[in-house]
């Protein structure tokens, strides 16, 4: 599993490529062999993850039970605009026109890489939400870091 680290602040060109910055291309496992999926983010961003995660990713929502009518519409949501990217031989990814309008994606970006992923924010969109952070995050990282205790 590819565990990816790092926040980077990038251009698109006028095509809509993006250019992987090297840290993250270092971060790559052999098993991705420069080949991504992208997709909506649950946020207005897009996230894009390394082949070889978004196939763990996608066998885990195929294993939905989809006559259960919230399972479809995440299925279908889910999916939504998916697309395989291959880096080009100068390290960019061509993003579909259609995410980055759902991203509100124009020129500046910010890639949030974390765990599995790497989120692609429109740099205004990215700037919002970390003003947005929550009064008081220690509260917040309690409540969802909370762990039972090992007897």
């Amino acid at each position: 599993m590819s565990q990816f680290l790092g926040e980077y602040e990038c251009k698109l060109d006028p095509k809509g490529r993006l250019m992987l910055p090297s840290g993250l291309k270092k971060q790559l496992s052999p098993e991705a062999q420069d080949k991504f999926v992208i997709n909506r983010g649950f946020e207005k961003c897009l996230v894009l993850y390394p082949l070889n995660e978004w196939k763990v990713i996608s066998d885990e929502v195929n294993q939905l039970n989809l006559y259960a009518k919230k399972n479809r519409e995440f299925a279908r949501y889910f999916f939504r605009g998916a697309s395989e990217l291959t880096l080009d031989g100068t390290s960019r990814l061509l993003l579909p026109k259609s995410l980055l309008a759902y991203a509100s994606i124009e020129k500046e970006v910010v890639l949030f890489a974390y765990s599995n992923r790497i989120e692609v924010w429109s740099k205004s969109n990215y700037d919002s939400m970390l003003n947005d952070e929550p009064e008081d995050f220690a509260n917040l990282a309690e409540e969802v870091m909370a762990k039972k205790q090992n007897p």
